[in-house]
């Protein structure tokens, strides 16, 4: 999933911060840093900052007691460079799943689920490009809604397989005829749904 807009995403979080100003923000790549990553204009190996994320209480204004670091790391989205992903995997709690509204779910986006659930990373979807179905597509609003339900429906289906998977290999290790219904997956938790707010 190269081209998704995984570093933009990463400039404008951090022009938030103030290390790179707003209009350079998508241009700059700040991350890429290394001069073979500029030429390319690709992410060839993970990066990270700190960035101090400060919410808005109620009635907009910024809430200093619950401020907090966010330790953010923008990994390659070429499939040669997949060690890099699992090496962010691994040192991250959270991750955003970063989808190009045109492109939808890409192969290299399987390959991104199953490594962050297989380490217990948890998900925040985030579709991309949206400007592009208009801009570009010249999509109606239907077409639009109906190209986003897609999405979140082909993500639901990468993370349903992937816990499905999981849940029958841990069955197998089990007493066959011993079916532990406690043990079930929680769909609802995993998978990703606009009127739940994730």
């Amino acid at each position: 999933h190269v081209d998704h807009g995984k570093t933009t995403l990463s400039d404008y979080l951090i022009a938030s911060n103030g290390y790179v100003h707003p209009k350079l923000a998508g241009k700059q790549r700040f991350l890429d840093w290394r001069e073979e990553e500029q030429t390319r204009g690709i992410t060839m190996k993970s990066s990270s900052i700190a960035l101090l994320h400060v919410p808005r209480g109620e009635n907009g204004e910024p809430s200093e007691s619950e401020k907090f670091i966010v330790n953010l790391i923008d990994s390659p989205g070429h499939v040669d460079f997949c060690s890099e992903v699992s090496s962010a995997a691994r040192l991250a709690d959270g991750a955003l799943l970063v989808v190009d509204a045109i492109e939808g779910v890409c192969v290299q986006t399987h390959a991104v689920i199953r490594q962050a659930l297989s380490e217990k990373v948890k998900l925040c979807l985030v579709i991309n490009k949206l400007d592009r179905l208009i801009d570009e597509l010249k999509f109606s609003t239907l077409e639009t809604y109906v190209r986003l339900v897609t999405i979140i429906h082909d993500v639901n289906n990468v993370v349903s397989s992937f816990t499905s998977e999981k849940y029958i290999e841990s069955q197998d290790d089990e007493d066959p005829l011993v079916f532990d219904v406690s043990r079930e997956i929680d769909d609802d938790k995993m998978l990703f749904s606009p009127s739940r707010g994730n």
